[in-house]
C-alpha cells in the first residue's frame, strides 16, 4: 500500500510540473481520485472487522462529511447542492452523536478521534481550493458515501459488538439517501 501512495505522490508531482493552466486543480483531482481506493480498502478491512477500526473510521467519516458540507453551505449558490449539504450536516451530526453515545454507554475502550487523518484533511484542503467547488464537492461526496456504506454494511453483522453493529445498520439508510442524491447531482 505504501508503494501505491509513493507512486500516486510521484504522479501528482509530475502533473504539477506539466505547465497546464490549472495545474493545482489537476493535482487536487488526482489526489482525490487516489483517495478513493485507499478509503474503500480501509473500510473493507480494518473498519469492517475491528471495533477500533470501525469506530475510528466512522467517527472520522462523520467529521469529514460535516466539515465538507459546512464548507458547501458557505460557498455554493446551487440550491440542490445546498440541500444535499444541509442533509449531510444534519444526519452526520446525529450519527456522530449516536456513535459517541454507544461508545460511552457500552464502555468501549476506543478513543474517539478529534482530528481528521491526513487523507481526509487533504480532501478538505482540495475542496477549499477548488475553482469548480460544486463539482468537486459532489464527486467527493459520492466517493465518501460509497466508502461509508462499505464500512457500515461491513460492520453491521459484527457479533462481537452488537450495539455498534446496530448503530452501523441504523445509519445505512441515511447514507444510501445521501449517495443517491449526490449521484443524481453528479449526473
Amino acid at each position: 500500500m505504501q508503494k501505491s501512495i509513493v507512486i500516486i505522490a510521484a504522479a501528482s508531482a509530475l502533473l504539477a510540473a506539466c505547465g497546464e493552466s490549472d495545474d493545482q486543480n489537476v493535482v487536487n483531482a488526482t489526489q482525490d481520485a487516489a483517495s478513493v481506493p485507499v478509503g474503500q480498502m480501509s473500510a473493507m478491512t480494518l473498519g469492517a472487522n475491528t471495533v477500533e477500526g470501525y469506530v475510528t473510521n466512522a467517527a472520522m467519516g462523520d467529521m469529514y462529511e460535516i466539515r465538507a458540507a459546512e464548507m458547501a453551505l458557505e460557498r455554493t449558490q446551487n440550491a440542490e447542492v445546498r440541500a444535499l449539504a444541509q442533509m449531510i450536516v444534519n444526519d452526520h451530526r446525529a450519527a456522530s452523536e449516536a456513535l459517541r453515545n454507544v461508545v460511552m454507554t457500552q464502555q468501549i475502550d476506543v478513543e474517539m478521534p478529534t482530528e481528521l487523518d491526513e487523507r481526509r484533511q487533504g480532501l478538505l484542503d482540495n475542496l477549499r481550493d477548488a475553482d469548480n467547488f460544486d463539482e468537486v464537492f459532489v464527486d467527493q461526496q459520492v466517493a465518501a458515501h460509497q466508502e461509508a456504506l462499505t464500512l457500515h454494511r461491513g460492520f453491521s453483522d459484527n457479533e462481537d459488538a452488537p450495539e455498534l453493529a446496530a448503530h452501523a445498520s441504523n445509519v445505512v439508510p441515511k447514507l444510501e439517501a445521501h449517495l443517491e442524491q449526490a449521484q443524481a447531482l453528479d449526473n
